[in-house]
């Protein structure tokens, strides 16, 4: 890894590399990513989603070297073939991709998101996360992409290597909360990022359309950047019905849920994350388990539900197919049917 990409990684742009008085204007704790107004979630230094941070790095390192209880992940875990999309469609499809990324296909728009195509989801090509099944679309298989949706910058979703092939291939229009296009942009200045605050509408054709809300998470990139870019999760609304997509949450009270489920809900389908929950004293926070996905699920209103954030990189410490076992269990624990909520994994497909 070179100079640059290391202080990148520890949240420092290139810009404070010389030191001197730059490295004194970081010191002076400098956001590196966005500069804007404060707001009721942001302080002109960080953002918040309101609740009060209760894990730091003291508890971080209680979690790695105490005694764990870690189920560690196959080498392989075997996944569908791969899909081969049509190059679009005019009602709905969404192709599972492998983790959080998802191709969206609906009204003739082809939509990825959260798009992870590298070996691992590490700033590292030699350590962290790696893969244990293929993307369930090869890229070469992807159709022309129009718009690329990206929740936050944490290296499982916010992939720079990925963003930098599509938008050579394809020059779409990338989406993401604020803060997020700074970082796409350091990697490649030519990428056309565009970032926006929880509440922002956009049009993406005549008849599709994104807003960003809330949810419960933060952000970072390295060592010093801890929520100095935004987050979000995203309401897409097509003809055939509207779509919630969470990239990462934890659960809190559910009230969040509750109140977007009540504004932009009834929803066709939600994408729920269900995975990376344990241990649950240090993940509770700010990634929820299955039995409060299912929550989520009836809070937002949603016909139906897909669990992603599952079987592909091994983020914490539950074995790779507990998810989907916890899935099957708090679906019947409500008294639901299991195919109103699926596990999926990569090379699946929903559609109407």
């Amino acid at each position: 890894m070179n100079r640059r990409k290391f202080l990148r990684f520890l949240g420092i742009p290139a810009l404070f590399a010389s030191g001197g008085v730059a490295w004194a204007s970081y010191a002076r704790s400098r956001n590196p990513y966005y500069q804007g107004p404060v707001s009721d979630h942001f302080n002109g230094l960080t953002f918040s989603d309101g609740r009060p941070v209760t894990k730091g790095l003291l508890d971080f390192l209680r979690w790695q070297t105490g005694d764990r209880q870690k189920e560690k992940f196959p080498e392989h875990f075997p996944a569908p073939p791969q899909d081969v999309p049509p190059a679009s469609v005019e009602g709905l499809r969404v192709a599972h991709l492998g983790h959080a990324s998802f191709l969206l296909q609906a009204a003739g728009l082809n939509i990825l998101v959260d798009p992870v195509y590298s070996e691992r989801a590490s700033p590292f090509s030699f350590f962290g996360p790696k893969r244990v099944n293929a993307p369930g679309i090869a890229f070469a298989n992807l159709p022309k992409i129009d718009v690329v949706l990206v929740t936050h910058n944490h290296y499982d979703h916010l992939d720079v290597d990925t963003l930098a092939r599509l938008h050579q291939r394809d020059r779409p229009r990338m989406i993401m909360p604020l803060g997020n296009d700074s970082i796409v942009k350091a990697h490649d200045a030519a990428i056309q990022a565009e970032a926006h605050d929880w509440g922002t509408h956009l049009t993406l054709s005549d008849k599709v359309a994104v807003t960003l809300v809330p949810s419960y998470h933060w952000s970072a990139r390295g060592a010093f950047d801890r929520r100095m870019a935004l987050w979000c999760s995203f309401v897409i609304e097509t003809p055939a019905g509207k779509l919630f997509h969470i990239g990462d949450t934890g659960f809190h009270d559910g009230s969040l849920y509750r109140e977007l489920g009540e504004k932009h809900g009834p929803f066709r389908l939600a994408l729920l994350p269900i995975g990376a929950y344990e241990p649950r004293w240090f993940m509770g926070d700010n990634h929820m388990n299955p039995e409060e996905a299912v929550e989520v699920m009836r809070f937002l209103r949603a016909e139906q539900a897909l669990g992603h954030h599952w079987g592909t990189f091994q983020l914490t410490d539950e074995g790779v197919s507990r998810p989907a076992e916890a899935l099957t269990v708090a679906l019947d624990k409500a008294g639901l049917p299991p195919e109103r909520f699926r596990a999926m994994q990569p090379g699946l497909v929903w559609e109407v």
